[in-house]
């Protein structure tokens, strides 16, 4: 594994690990399916993190206009442990109705339940020079011990 491969490794497990911290911090877990699906992936001389689809409404809200999909909401409903709290009458499938319903109808803020900003605090512009900079010092140090190994044919 090149010495680039092996930073870029260390650097993106460590911002996953730190997603999953401030995930955790905010207060957004239910079923925990979105830290236990981050995952990194690293090819050559790049890297992303990996996560569900569902990543954007964590980090932004969700704008108002088409509600989202009541399985999924039926499963946050069990996840969280509403399920076993409703009143009599009410099923989990119409509760899941009314609150797809609400999002749609005016969207979803994360403001009003712990925070936005869950990628955004963790991966910035100031972490990601901080890997760029790691890249940069392996290269120099790769590069410059090769115009040394060459200039030491060159005297003998």
């Amino acid at each position: 594994m090149s010495s680039i491969t092996q930073i870029l490794v260390t650097e993106f497990e460590a911002l996953k690990n730190e997603l999953i911290a401030k995930y955790d911090e905010l207060g957004m877990r239910a079923s925990g399916r979105w830290a236990e699906n981050l995952s990194v992936s690293v090819s050559g001389n790049s890297a992303e993190i990996l996560q569900e689809n569902y990543g954007e409404q964590l980090e932004n809200g969700r704008r108002p206009g088409t509600p989202p999909p009541s399985q999924a909401i039926e499963q946050w409903i069990k996840d969280k442990g509403i399920a076993a709290r409703l009143e009599k009458g009410m099923t989990i499938s119409s509760l899941a109705f009314l609150i797809a319903r609400k999002i749609g109808r005016e969207g979803w803020n994360r403001k009003d339940q712990g925070g936005t900003e869950l990628i955004s605090s963790v991966v910035t512009p100031e972490r990601i020079q901080k890997i760029i900079d790691r890249i940069g010092e392996s290269q120099l140090n790769e590069f410059t011990l090769k115009i040394s190994d060459y200039l030491d044919t060159l005297q003998t």
